[in-house]
C-alpha cells in the first residue's frame, strides 16, 4: 500500500483502480499513475488506471470486485454506473495457507471479573430477559425500578432489560424458534450478567420452561424465571421481579476485578456504515489488533456472512482444516438458497450509504470486511448465537445487519465488541461494551463524541496499520478493565438487542 503524498492510494500493484484520498476535480493529475481524472471523483471512490473493456473484470486488493458494464478509460470514475456484479470461480484451496500462530512472549492481562464457571466478564450487570414481546414492557419496568436501588451497590454496572419483537405466532419447532432460544439462552448465561431474570407472558409459543429445557438451563439463585399470567398480572409481576432482583443485588455487588489473561477476551468484530476507506484503514487496523489478540490466546469473531461473499476463498485457505473450510462454504450455500427463496440476491448489500462512500459491489465490500479478521488461521465456524469455545480467529454465521449480527456474537459469548464505521453508525450492545473505530479523520472530527479511535490516520499517512492496530489492542484491554466507551457514556445498548428472525410470522 502506497501512502505517500499522492492524492490517491494504490493498494496493490496489480489493481486496475486507485482510491481517492479527497474529492478530485476533473483534470487532476495523478503523477504516480501517469493519468489525469476525466470527471469528479468523490473521496473514497475509485479511479481507473488502465483501459477496461466491457465485461472485463476489475481488480482491487488484487481481487475481482466486479465487471465493467461499459468501456472504462484511464482516469474515469469507477462506480455503479460502469461496474456490476458477475459470476466467477473461486479457488477455495481449503487449509492450504494455514500457519499456526506463535504465542506472545509476555502474555497481556486486563482487570476482569472471574465468574463461578471460570469464564471472565468485562462488565457486571443484572439482566431482565423477555421470552416474548408481550413481556417486554414489564421487563423494562422491573429494570427501571431496580436501577433506582443501585446507589447502595456500586460494583453493579446496571440493570439491562432485554426486549424483542418476536417469541410468538411462529412454529413451536424448527430453525426459527431454535435460533431465538439459542440467542436468549446465550444472553441468560452471558458472563457480563451476574444474574438474570427471565419473564414470559405465559401463553406464547416460546414458553419459558421450554426455553430453559432447550438450552439445558435450570433455575438457580442467579437465574429466576416466571410469567405474567402465573404472577397475576402486570403490577404483581413487577413486584415479584423487583423482589427477585433485590435478593440478587448483594451477591452481585461482592464481585471485584482481578488480573486475568487476555486469552479470556472474546471480541465481536463488526463493520457498519462502511465507506471506501473501511478496507484501507479501520478494518485492517482492527485485523492487526485481532492478530495481536490471537497471539495472546484470545478470540476474535468475524461474522456477517453476506459481507464476506466473494471473499470467502481468502478465509477457507486460512482454515485449520478442510472440515472447517467446508463449514464456511456450507453457510455460503445456505445464504444463496435463502436469498433465492425470498426473491433476493446477495448484492442487495452494499447499502445506499456504502455506495455513497465509494463501495460499488458486495464483492468489494466483502474484501474490505474480511480484513477485520487479521491474518491468523481460521479455527472454527459457528452457527448464529452458538456458544464460541475455540481460541483464536473464528467465524459466526450472521446477517450483515449490524444489530442482528452483534446480538448473535454476544449471545455466543463475546464480552467486548469492536465496530468500525465510515459513515458514523450509532451503536452499543449491553451487556458487552462496544468500541467504535472511525475509518477517516473527517468522520472522527465531526463525531468525536461517538468515536473511540481514529483510524483515518492510516489514510492520512501519519500512522501505519500496525501502529494503529496496537492502539486498538491497547484500548481493548483498557475497556475490558472497566474504561467506558463513548457509546456506554451515552447509554447505548438497551434497545439494540435484535435476534435474527427467520421464517414467517403467522
Amino acid at each position: 500500500m502506497l501512502l505517500d503524498g499522492n492524492p490517491t492510494i494504490r493498494l496493490n500493484a496489480a489493481d486496475d483502480v486507485v482510491i481517492a484520498r479527497a474529492s478530485l476535480p476533473p483534470g487532476t493529475r495523478l503523477d504516480g499513475e501517469g493519468i489525469s481524472t476525466t470527471a469528479t471523483v468523490p473521496a473514497g471512490h475509485k479511479v481507473a488506471t488502465r483501459p477496461i473493456a466491457p465485461g472485463e473484470p476489475v481488480r482491487r486488493y488484487n481481487q475481482v470486485i466486479g465487471f465493467a458494464t461499459t468501456a472504462i478509460a484511464p482516469g474515469d470514475h469507477v462506480h455503479t454506473h460502469n461496474l456490476a456484479m458477475g459470476d466467477f470461480e473461486r479457488d477455495y484451496a481449503h487449509a492450504s495457507e494455514y500457519q499456526p500462530t506463535s504465542p506472545a512472549d509476555t502474555p497481556a492481562t486486563f482487570m476482569g471479573y472471574r465468574r463461578a464457571d471460570g469464564r471472565v466478564a468485562t462488565r457486571n450487570y443484572l439482566g431482565v430477559l423477555s421470552s416474548v414481546n408481550c413481556s417486554a414492557h414489564v421487563c423494562r419496568l422491573i429494570a427501571r425500578e431496580v436501577e433506582q436501588l443501585l446507589g447502595d451497590y456500586p460494583n453493579i454496572d446496571g440493570v439491562v432489560p432485554i426486549q424483542h419483537k418476536t417469541g410468538c405466532c411462529m412454529n413451536a419447532t424448527g430453525e426459527p424458534i431454535d435460533v431465538l432460544r439459542r440467542t436468549l439462552g446465550g444472553f441468560a448465561v452471558h458472563p457480563n450478567f451476574h444474574s438474570v431474570l427471565l419473564v414470559g407472558l405465559g401463553c406464547e409459543v416460546n414458553q419459558v420452561d421450554t426455553l430453559l429445557d432447550a438450552q439445558g438451563l435450570q433455575q438457580s439463585q442467579q437465574l429466576k424465571a416466571f410469567t405474567i399470567q402465573d404472577s397475576g398480572g402486570t403490577r404483581k409481576t413487577i413486584a415479584r421481579g423487583v423482589a427477585a432482583l433485590r435478593e440478587m443485588l448483594p451477591d452481585a455487588n461482592r464481585v471485584a476485578r482481578e488480573p486475568v489473561p487476555a486469552s479470556e477476551l472474546i471480541v465481536g468484530l463488526e463493520c457498519g456504515g462502511s465507506d471506501g476507506y473501511s478496507g484501507i484503514s479501520a478494518n485492517p487496523a482492527l485485523g492487526a489488533a485481532v492478530d495481536e489478540l490471537v497471539r495472546h490466546g484470545g478470540t476474535g469473531i468475524l461474522s456477517e456472512t453476506p459481507e464476506i461473499y466473494g471473499a470467502e476463498h481468502l478465509l477457507t485457505r486460512r482454515a485449520v482444516s478442510r472440515e472447517v473450510g467446508e463449514k464456511l462454504i456450507a453457510r455460503i450455500r445456505w445464504w444463496e438458497d435463502y436469498t433465492a427463496r425470498l426473491n433476493g440476491e446477495m448484492n442487495n448489500n452494499p447499502t445506499p450509504g456504502n455506495k455513497q462512500g465509494g463501495l460499488t459491489t458486495i464483492l468489494e465490500k466483502s474484501l474490505g470486511a474480511v480484513a477485520k479478521g487479521g491474518t491468523t488461521g481460521l479455527m472454527d465456524v459457528y452457527e448464529y448465537a452458538e456458544r464460541v469455545t475455540a481460541k483464536g480467529f473464528v467465524f459466526m454465521d450472521t446477517p450483515g445487519y449490524d444489530p442482528v449480527s452483534i446480538t448473535g456474537q454476544v449471545a455466543g459469548g463475546a464480552n467486548l465488541v469492536c465496530f468500525t464505521t465510515g459513515r458514523g453508525s450509532a451503536y452499543g450492545c449491553k451487556p458487552s461494551p462496544s468500541l467504535k473505530l472511525a475509518t477517516n479523520s473527517a468522520l472522527y472530527a465531526s463525531q468525536e463524541e461517538d468515536m473511540d479511535i481514529n483510524c483515518g490516520t492510516v489514510v492520512d499517512g501519519s500512522e501505519s496499520i500496525e501502529q494503529n492496530g496496537r492502539k486498538v489492542f491497547d484500548m481493548m484491554l483498557r475497556v475490558a478493565s472497566g474504561e467506558q466507551t463513548k457509546s456506554e457514556q451515552f447509554g447505548y445498548g438497551e434497545d439494540e438487542f435484535a435476534p435474527w428472525v427467520l421464517g414467517p410470522t403467522m
